[in-house]
């Protein structure tokens, strides 16, 4: 962030196999870095960065428009249908280690299907691994990207609807996060829903006065 005229956020996705967490890296990035396919078994086996270009007309500093990169780390489903959890962990756990060592980490994206409900045991997998990845303050850094969301509207649900007929563990856990979550269809999203995307993502980091986790000084 040596360029007072530009900001780069370092975001990385985590969720379950076939939750569309690659094609969703794929939506913030605006490219194609991430593999993403309709699988029987688990596509990504190992974590992935990718960076998009400089992004103009999202944001201003110090009454000057910025310039926005964005970074976004692709991990491994979590459960896997052929990595151990323990090596998910600890591939994720180094990956990080490595690519936001210096800079830090922004927001991890809870990625979940909005056309599938949210039970117990499933959150508590995935949540688990954030609070072993992020650390007992890992509610500030944690948002939820709810993809395949243009399948619940095609069964008629805003977004109001919707919420007001989730389960309660997937309620609980937006409470717990503070509502941070984002509504993300599965096709190609175009240039402009991006940037609502985009725009969404850096008022969460904004009200978290753009702190980071994972930063480590060089010695």
């Amino acid at each position: 962030m040596a360029d007072s005229n530009e900001m780069t956020i370092n975001l990385v996705v985590l969720g379950k196999t076939q939750t569309g967490k690659s094609a969703a890296g794929n939506s913030l990035l605006g490219s194609s870095d991430f593999e993403s396919r309709l699988c029987p078994s688990s596509v990504t086996t190992c974590c992935s960065l990718g960076r998009s270009g400089r992004i103009l007309g999202l944001m201003r500093r110090n009454g000057c428009e910025s310039a926005l990169r964005v970074r976004v780390l692709d991990t491994p489903s979590y459960p896997h249908s052929a990595l151990s959890k323990e090596r998910v962990r600890d591939m994720v756990t180094a990956a990080l280690a490595q690519h936001f060592g210096e800079e830090g980490l922004h927001l991890a994206l809870l990625v979940l299907r909005a056309d599938l409900p949210l039970c117990p045991d499933e959150s508590n997998d995935t949540v688990q691994l954030i609070q072993e990845l992020l650390g007992p303050t890992w509610k500030d850094f944690t948002a939820v990207l709810l993809t395949h969301a243009d399948k619940a509207e095609e069964a008629g649900y805003t977004e109001e609807t919707y919420l007001h007929s989730a389960s309660s563990t997937l309620l609980s856990l937006l409470n717990s996060i503070k509502h941070k979550y984002i509504f993300l269809d599965n096709h190609s999203i175009i240039k402009e829903e991006r940037n609502t995307v985009l725009r969404k993502l850096l008022n969460f980091i904004q009200k978290n006065n753009y702190q980071v986790l994972l930063k480590h000084s060089k010695e």
